[in-house]
Formats: structure tokens, C-alpha cells, sequence
């Protein structure tokens, strides 16, 4: 291949990468800026990108709106979901690929592709007539409709890649199936089990609708706590910017941290012997 082709190709990579990577990111640049800026700042046009940039609006959102307090509602449902999620979707993933249950697998992946609002009426209906309503009970519940389907389809390639010698030779050896599950295959396949906790965190993380409905003064989360920023005569960008910010610099830097292991977990899933 001549100096000339290679030198082609390289400029056509860099430039669809930037080409993808650039909305994205003026995007979320936008949206910081509309955090440090103030109320005319951001409704001025021609849109002002040179400023002196104000904590305010941060300090407003804490202060005003309670803000911490929706925070910790975020982080106890992701949790409580999360943990969930691997408890029931871990031996769920090891049966669908020890035993070829693809049918069961297929219902799985049908639950996760019906789309959220279907489940929200019969969700509301039996949350309201079991007093559930403004519950971290009903939320993690809902929660799981997005979370176990994800951890379970997520871990069964990564089961099916664990030698069956292994198992045979623990069970040989007087191990019981599930203590043959515990200590020899959860072990093997534990880069698929963080990259399913990863995952299953930042999607609960962000999840709008069902906690738009089912959550009240008590467990609002974060996602519908921007609310409090729309009234009817007035929309607080400045606010809105700042919140959104303060929603996303958590689970950003959560996964510029683990970014190695969530690529690494699902290249490996992605590969069988």
C-alpha cells in the first residue's frame, strides 16, 4: 500500500470520527455553558460563547430545590436495581446458555424491545391499589424491566464461552451445581459481570419515564427533579443547564473510569470459542 493511500485513509478515519464524535460533544459543551452562564446570558443572540462563567446557578440548584435529596433517591434506585438485576439475572443468563433455553431468552428479549409506556397504566394501576405509589419499592421494580433483560442477554454469551470441562471437573470432584456456579463460573465470567453492573447502573441512572409517574416528594430522582425548573410562564435555562450538568458529571466520570472494562467486557462477550 503506497505512502499516498494510507495518508487517504488516515485523513477519511480522523475526519468520520470527528464527524461523529463532534455533535455529540457540542452538545453536552452547550449544555455546561448554559449551567455557567446567567438568565440573560442565555437567552442573548447571538448566542454569547466568551463569558465569565458563575457558580450560581449551582449553588441555586442545591440550595432552592433540594437537590441532594434527589440525588440519593437516584443512587439508592440504581442500586437497589442494579443488585437486583445480577442476583436474578445472573442464574437466569447461566440456564438460558447451560441449558439452550432460547425460547425463555426470546420472552426475555421481547419484555426489553415492548416499548416503557405499555407497562406504565398496569404498573400505576397495581402500585396505587397496593399503596406502592412514592415507593422505592415500585421504582426498583419498574426499574428492572430495563435492567434484567439488559444483565441477562448481556451475560449469556459470556456463559456460553466457559469450557463445560470445567464444570464437569468440578462436579467430579463432589462440587454441587450451585456451588459449581459460585466459586468456578462466576469468577470466569467476572469482566461481564462489572460490565452488566456498569450498564444496568447508567441506564437506571437515567431513567425518566416510569420514575416520572410512579415517584412522588420522596423518591424523586434526578432525571424528573429538572422539572422544578418549568413553570408556567417561565423556563430556567440557567437552572436546567446547571441540574442536567450536575445529573451527567457523575455517571460521566463513573464511565471515563471503568471505560476500559465495560470495551474489554464486551469485546469478550462478544467472542466464543
Amino acid at each position: 500500500m503506497s505512502v499516498a493511500v494510507k495518508r487517504i485513509k488516515s485523513v477519511l478515519f480522523y475526519s468520520g470520527a470527528v464527524a461523529l464524535c463532534a455533535p455529540p460533544l457540542f452538545v453536552f459543551a452547550w449544555m455546561i455553558m448554559t449551567g455557567l452562564k446567567t438568565g440573560s446570558q442565555n437567552i442573548a443572540y447571538p448566542p454569547e460563547f466568551f463569558f465569565t462563567p458563575t457558580l450560581e446557578n449551582f449553588r441555586a440548584v442545591f440550595q432552592q430545590h433540594d437537590f441532594f435529596h434527589f440525588l440519593m433517591n437516584s443512587v439508592i434506585i440504581a442500586t437497589l436495581a442494579t443488585g437486583l438485576s445480577l442476583v436474578l439475572g445472573l442464574p437466569a443468563a447461566y440456564s438460558i446458555a447451560k441449558y439452550k433455553q432460547g425460547r425463555i431468552g426470546l420472552i426475555i428479549l421481547l419484555a426489553r424491545m415492548t416499548p416503557f409506556v405499555s407497562y406504565l397504566l398496569p404498573w400505576y394501576i397495581i402500585f396505587r391499589s397496593m399503596g406502592l405509589i412514592d415507593t422505592y419499592t415500585a421504582l426498583t421494580v419498574t426499574h428492572l424491566i430495563i435492567t434484567l433483560p439488559m444483565v441477562t442477554w448481556l451475560m449469556i454469551s459470556f456463559f456460553e464461552s466457559v469450557p463445560a470441562e470445567l464444570e464437569d471437573a468440578a462436579m467430579i470432584d463432589g462440587c454441587t451445581r450451585l456451588r459449581t456456579f459460585l466459586t468456578i463460573v462466576l469468577p470466569l465470567v467476572r469482566n461481564g459481570i462489572a460490565t452488566s453492573a456498569i450498564m444496568a447502573f447508567i441506564f437506571s441512572w437515567n431513567q425518566f419515564l416510569f420514575s416520572l409517574i410512579l415517584s412522588g416528594p420522596r423518591t424523586k430522582t434526578v432525571p424528573v427533579a429538572v422539572y422544578n425548573f418549568i413553570s408556567y410562564g417561565k423556563i430556567d435555562w440557567a437552572g436546567i443547564g446547571a441540574a442536567a450538568t450536575l445529573i451527567v458529571l457523575p455517571v460521566s466520570v463513573f464511565a471515563f473510569f471503568v471505560r476500559k472494562s465495560i470495551v474489554q467486557g464486551l469485546t469478550m462477550g462478544a467472542m466464543k470459542d
